[in-house]
């Protein structure tokens, strides 16, 4: 899913970069078990405001079971172009920067930390790297992220 030395593309307006559908495919290890996710995921403003949403939905296979998942995540547009993203209620979550095409975000969930790193490697295509780290989990989800054709 990933090349050892990406070259990047520099976005200077994170939500404009994202606006659209993307198709997603994901894959997950928890050192026990491994899974995948395969979706859509979409990037739009929300009617009457001026937050966006990131909804995901798609088929997760873990563990042998193959269900239906999904997640919301909300952002907020800074005048930077880079984002605030939060949780479906509100809560925060990280900061969103693109402008130089590779970010790393944290977030502290309890005594677990997650490390995200995006990195956009074209007008069409992103990855983003969550390793999760700390007494609850030890997780490592790979996505990739490519422009869905209209």
């Amino acid at each position: 899913m990933s090349s050892s030395n990406p070259t990047v593309h520099a976005v200077p307006d994170a939500l404009a970069y994202l606006a659209g559908g993307w198709s997603v495919r994901r894959e997950l290890h928890d050192g026990r078990h491994t899974g995948s996710f395969t979706g859509r995921a979409e990037f739009r403003v929300e009617d009457g405001d001026d937050g966006w949403v990131h909804a995901e939905e798609g088929v997760m296979e873990w563990g042998g079971a193959v269900r239906d998942a999904g997640r919301t995540l909300l952002m907020l547009p800074l005048p930077d172009g880079t984002a605030e993203v939060s949780f479906s209620d509100g809560r925060p979550f990280h900061l969103l920067d693109l402008r130089r095409g590779h970010w790393t975000a944290v977030h502290q969930c309890a005594a677990d930390r997650y490390e995200g790193t995006f990195t956009v490697l074209s007008p069409d295509e992103w990855h983003l790297r969550w390793a999760v780290h700390g007494p609850a989990k030890n997780q490592l989800l790979t996505s990739v992220y490519r422009r869905a054709r209209r």
